[in-house]
């Protein structure tokens, strides 16, 4: 043994190979924390010190390589001024460098996931050969970060720049083929002869047969390029990622920048390029939120494991209601490989179910994520019904019809009388009290939301809804089934609404409240588009429909009368009693033209405003600052009331719901991290600017009190 620390271990193998072993001590899996980069200084300076050693081989312990940084430990060291970041990953650097410099061949055998400094640490070594069920990449700008162990220095000597801008930009996962076209990875291989053929390679560059020196040169070189090429790659490569990241995410374009600043330099000269642009990054909003959602992920990934304890399985499984809903819950089932009855009431609801179900099924072996046979295998688990005949064996059922509480109800009781005491019956409602439909069932104790965002194959929410009366044992069973169906669940409480339409009604009152005042509905779109929302709120509004906009606005007046109810006709309805129902019919704020690839493009529609004219005021040019202001307040402040009734455990969840049901912008991390972002008392002192507007723009007494406090959500 040449070294043995608590996550590397370094022994002498066949032919004066040192085995340099990544396998972290009480870990699933091996990651650069604090603990690993000391081991891996100590495991570099002892083979430095061994004569016997003729050639390293890296390896884990684990199923996979190394799954990247401790992005744990990120939160303490990105609290550090630009200039201590930067030196902390200059540290580390030379710890990649001395191992990168050893004096002997190096090779890298990548079994598993390969990620950021984990990849880091395989383009530090001579040669890599990959398994042929690997991946590898450096998906930092997914974090609002860009690599900080030497990616954007090697990886472009070893790849070229074009190849590296594209892996480090989009943060991909990339496959072995990949790889290997690309030039990132020297071979790919069997897994099960992995070990076996990075032996052989190894030795062979020990016996010179592989010019290894040549090789590391060239990533310790200046990058080959002259000026001319040079400018071309990088000013052709900002100009379209700034256009495809609309300025709202940093992180790509200063990668580039650090690439291009360091293409003339050496490696330790472009190294420290790297650390000043990532310490640039780690400072911040964007990083800050990124960082955060993905430490939300983790919370709502362990809370969904918790629920696994209690759950019972689904193995068969049954939705009530075809139509473009029923067959795409039946699609996402039968794709994740759980059988399901679809069942309508009659055969054109059948018929609109499986041409869903069929439709995205078909998509996907035209993209090739998907081959013929296993697309027949999905539609065979589909299994079509006009009666309750075979529900008798039924684990969980989704009841999606017609939202309406008179029909549910009925729909509900009967399906009741058709399964098992055991079975769990769930709704997709996405405004009615569960506690309204539970009223007259049996077993209440079975019953629960499960509210699923449209299109159902795109949306990864499902809100789980907890009835009065509903079991853990329900609800840990639903959890467990979103999840199998490849959906994050969130568990909220029952209330009109519930988490995510809550919150996202305020902000189309806000919206109705510009517009009554003379806003233009378009200028309104463009501002929250800017902010970050994938679509501004008329457009939103045409795209989830008047119809169901209206709809679900009478259930929010209803349930909160204070606050919700408008003592106004606002351009929505204006929209509905003219049958301008958005997307669906061709017509609503927008219309609605077919593009060349068939896809509805919305087109700025003049009678919008003739039909909306009776209910504004004079035509009036809100700035920015100010349309954002009224859209947001309401969202926040009932996101806030939310977490305070209970109705979602913890902000975390809240800022999930919104990021994955509403595309809240992922870069601004949620409503109660843009609350922290702006500084809670700099929050209430813009709601109490406009409270004059009424109820939803007044702050709740727990959001003063964080105020006066200097208390955040996230601390």
């Amino acid at each position: 043994m040449i070294y043995e620390g608590k996550a590397i271990t370094v022994t002498l193998i066949d032919g004066g190979i040192a085995e340099l072993k990544f396998d972290l001590q009480g870990e699933s899996v091996n990651k650069f924390n604090r603990v690993t980069i000391e081991d891996l200084d100590a495991a570099v300076k002892a083979i430095q010190g061994n004569s016997d050693v003729k050639g390293v081989l890296v390896t884990s312990g684990k199923d996979v390589f190394i799954v990247g940084a401790d992005i744990t430990e990120f939160g303490e060291t990105f609290k550090r001024s630009e200039e201590e970041i930067a030196a902390w990953t200059l540290e580390a650097n030379q710890i990649f460098n001395a191992f990168e410099d050893l004096e002997v061949p190096t090779l890298t055998a990548i079994n598993g996931i390969a990620l950021g400094g984990g990849f880091e640490m395989c383009l530090a070594s001579d040669l890599r050969i990959m398994s042929d069920k690997a991946k590898v990449g450096l998906p930092e700008v997914k974090l609002g970060l860009m690599p900080g162990f030497g990616g954007t220095v090697r990886l472009p000597r070893v790849i070229g720049a074009d190849n590296a801008i594209e892996w480090i930009c989009m943060g991909a996962e990339n496959r072995p083929d990949k790889a290997l076209k690309d030039g990132a990875v020297d071979a790919v291989v069997a897994a099960d002869k992995l070990h076996e053929q990075a032996v052989a390679m190894l030795k062979s560059a020990i016996a010179g047969e592989i010019n290894w020196q040549a090789r590391r040169e060239e990533k310790k070189a200046k990058l080959k390029l002259n000026a001319m090429e040079g400018m071309m790659v990088f000013e052709t490569a900002k100009g379209f990622v700034a256009g495809q990241t609309k300025g709202q995410y940093p992180a790509p374009i200063v990668a580039i920048k650090t690439m291009q600043k360091a293409a003339n330099s050496p490696r330790d000269k472009a190294l420290e390029a790297e650390a000043k642009g990532f310490a640039q990054l780690a400072k911040t909003s964007e990083s800050n939120a990124l960082i955060g959602l993905f430490m939300n992920d983790q919370l709502l990934k362990k809370k969904a494991k918790d629920y696994d304890k209690k759950a019972k399985p689904t193995n068969k499984a049954a939705v009530l209601g075809a139509g473009i809903m029923g067959g795409g819950i039946a699609y996402q089932s039968a794709l994740k490989g759980t059988p399901i009855m679809m069942k309508d009431i009659n055969e054109a609801g059948i018929e609109l179910g499986l041409n869903e179900a069929n439709k995205l099924l078909a998509k996907r072996v035209e993209k090739k994520k998907m081959k013929p046979a296993a697309m027949g295998e999905a539609l065979n688990r589909i299994r079509p019904t006009l009666s309750y005949g075979d529900f008798g064996d039924v684990d969980t059922v989704v009841e999606a019809v017609v939202e309406n509480p008179k029909v549910k109800k009925a729909v509900l009781a009967d399906l009741e009388d058709q399964v098992t005491e055991d079975t769990i019956i769930t709704s997709n409602t996405s405004t009615i009290s569960i506690d309204l439909l539970a009223a007259d069932l049996k077993r209440p104790e079975n019953f629960l939301g499960m509210h699923f965002f449209n299109p159902v194959h795109m949306m990864p929410l499902v809100e789980v809804i907890r009835g009065s009366k509903t079991s853990e044992e329900a609800v840990a069973t639903v959890v467990a089934y979103a999840k199998k169906m490849g959906k994050t669940p969130i568990v909220v409480n029952d209330c009109p609404g519930f988490l995510v339409n809550r919150v996202l009604f305020p902000y189309f009152a806000g919206f109705a409240g510009l517009v009554r005042d003379g806003g233009d509905f378009t200028k309104i779109d463009k501002v929250m588009e800017k902010f970050g929302f994938p679509m501004g709120p008329a457009y939103l509004l045409d795209v989830v429909g008047i119809d169901t906009g209206v709809h679900a606005n009478e259930v929010m007046a209803e349930g909160f009368p204070d606050r919700m109810k408008a003592d106004f006709k606002s351009a929505m309805e204006v929209m509905f009693e003219n049958e301008r129902y958005g997307q669906k019919n061709g017509k609503g704020f927008y219309v609605y033209e077919t593009d060349k690839r068939g896809k509805p493009k919305k087109v700025v529609d003049e009678t919008t405003y003739e039909l909306i004219k009776p209910v504004v005021a004079d035509a009036k040019e809100f700035d920015a600052e100010e349309i954002i202001a009224r859209c947001m307040i309401p969202m926040c402040i009932e996101v806030a009331r939310c977490i305070e009734e209970g109705i979602v455990d913890t902000a975390a969840e809240a800022d999930m719901g919104l990021i994955f049901g509403i595309g809240f912008p992922p870069f601004r991390g949620g409503a109660c991290r843009y609350m922290d972002s702006v500084g809670m008392a700099d929050f209430v002192a813009l709601c109490d600017k406009y409270a004059h507007l009424g109820n939803l723009y007044k702050a709740t007494d727990r959001m003063r009190e964080m105020a006066a406090n200097g208390e955040s959500y996230f601390g």
